[in-house]
């Protein structure tokens, strides 16, 4: 069945590149069923993208598809910007994100591995052209609409593939791996919940932030629970600002009660899950050594000790600690990630690469948020700056536990896509 997924990679960038060039087009206009919206071709491109990033397209062979096809569509938005009639934003975000691409280039001249490296540059550089791409594509509000409810239409097929018995037979490999669909889930159950809010769809859309909450609590991926949970408290401070920390403490003490009263998710938490409740964390009695990692932190340690001490300020260079990983030259078995980006970032760049990125994104939340509080903005604009900035938060912090950008184009790419349809919608904004 994987022989269907060159059938598939073949049809969604034929349909890419015929979108992209193509000068106008006509879909449904989300606002009004009943009427057809004119686009040009870049603004169909796009939709056709955020709407696709789920898709992965995984084949065994030596022609790695899902490679491929990351490498296709940096190629279709890099010269998609100079296709597009108007021209991209800049953020303070966005030039320093721009800083940190660089500074890891920089990091190829210094790596014992620059294949490697430029593996890891083209992950990160996905986001970053994402967003570029978006703020210079999305100008209309239904654009942005049109383009997120595909995302999550997409999003709700692979959660039925994924809970359909026989189904992944017939879809082997067309999603990304359980982990980035969980983590991809964020960006949607965010979504839904900011259409609850500003729709009058209020059932429909409360039904599907659910929906997107189930799978990383049955799959118990932790990573993703507590993603999700940092993007729900992000979300309720940027509409409720200090009024929302009533809510904020509710759900973080909804999550210790999932954590210490789900069975599966406490096996999963703790080494001696029998002796763990809610008690010994108000006394203090828990602490990290009795959160079971999986061998995480063991792993950390090993990667900082060899890699980063030493070489604080700059790392080993870019890709030396991935390469280290796929070589298996390490004492931890046939693991191939370090399962923190963080981590990564520190011991191929240091602390000025883990400072660009981390600060890049810091300032995406701060823009979100100043954007959400400006009521004179319209509607959709502060709808995209709630979704970006409360996604982004809870994106942010799985990279703690895991390599989310190995699956950038279903994880990062989407709060950095909200965030760039915010900055286009804010440019038009401004000109009229």
């Amino acid at each position: 069945m994987y022989l269907l997924n060159y059938l598939y990679f073949i049809v969604i960038t034929g349909l890419g590149y015929k979108w992209l060039t193509a000068r106008e087009g006509y879909l449904k206009n989300p606002l009004d069923r009943t009427q057809l919206m004119r686009l040009d071709g870049p603004e169909m491109f796009w939709i056709l993208t955020f709407a696709t990033g789920l898709l992965a397209f995984s084949a065994p062979g030596t022609l790695n598809l899902m490679a491929l096809r990351l490498w296709v569509l940096e190629i279709f938005c890099f010269v998609g910007l100079f296709i597009v009639k108007r021209r991209s934003v800049w953020s303070v975000a966005s030039v320093l994100y721009l800083a940190f691409i660089v500074w890891m280039c920089i990091g190829l001249f210094y790596t014992p591995s620059p294949m490697y490296g430029i593996r890891v540059i083209m992950k990160y550089l996905y986001a970053f052209l994402i967003m570029l791409f978006a703020s210079a594509a999305v100008r209309h509000a239904e654009v942005f609409i049109k383009a997120s409810i595909a995302a999550r239409t997409v999003a709700i097929i692979s959660i039925i593939v994924a809970f359909t018995p026989f189904a992944g037979i017939l879809f082997r490999g067309v999603f990304w791996y359980g982990t980035a669909e969980a983590i991809n889930y964020i960006s949607m159950f965010v979504f839904s919940l900011a259409m609850f809010y500003f729709t009058n769809e209020k059932k429909k859309n409360l039904l599907l932030s659910i929906l997107f909450i189930l799978p990383c609590i049955l799959w118990v991926f932790r990573t993703s629970i507590i993603g999700t949970t940092l993007a729900l408290m992000t979300f309720m401070f940027f509409r409720y600002k200090l009024k929302s920390l009533p809510v904020i403490i509710g759900v973080f003490v909804l999550f210790l009660i999932a954590v210490f009263y789900i069975p599966a998710v406490r096996d999963k938490m703790f080494f001696d899950d029998s002796s763990a409740s809610i008690s010994q964390v108000q006394t203090g009695d828990i602490s990290m050594d009795n959160i079971n990692t999986n061998g995480r932190s063991a792993m950390w340690t090993w990667c900082l000790n060899r890699f980063y001490a030493g070489h604080e300020l700059a790392g080993c260079g870019t890709g030396n600690l991935q390469e280290t990983f796929y070589s298996l030259r390490h004492p931890f078995g046939t693991i191939k990630i370090c399962h923190n980006d963080y981590v990564q970032i520190l011991c191929d760049n240091g602390l000025i690469g883990l400072i660009l990125f981390g600060a890049s994104f810091m300032c995406v939340i701060f823009h979100c948020f100043i954007v959400y509080q400006n009521h004179k903005y319209d509607t959709a604009i502060r709808m995209c700056a709630i979704v970006a900035g409360a996604s982004l938060a809870g994106t942010m912090l799985t990279l703690y536990t895991d390599n989310v950008i190995n699956y950038s184009m279903a994880t990062i790419s989407y709060p950095c896509g909200f965030y760039g349809m915010m900055l286009g919608m804010l440019a038009k904004g401004k000109r009229q």
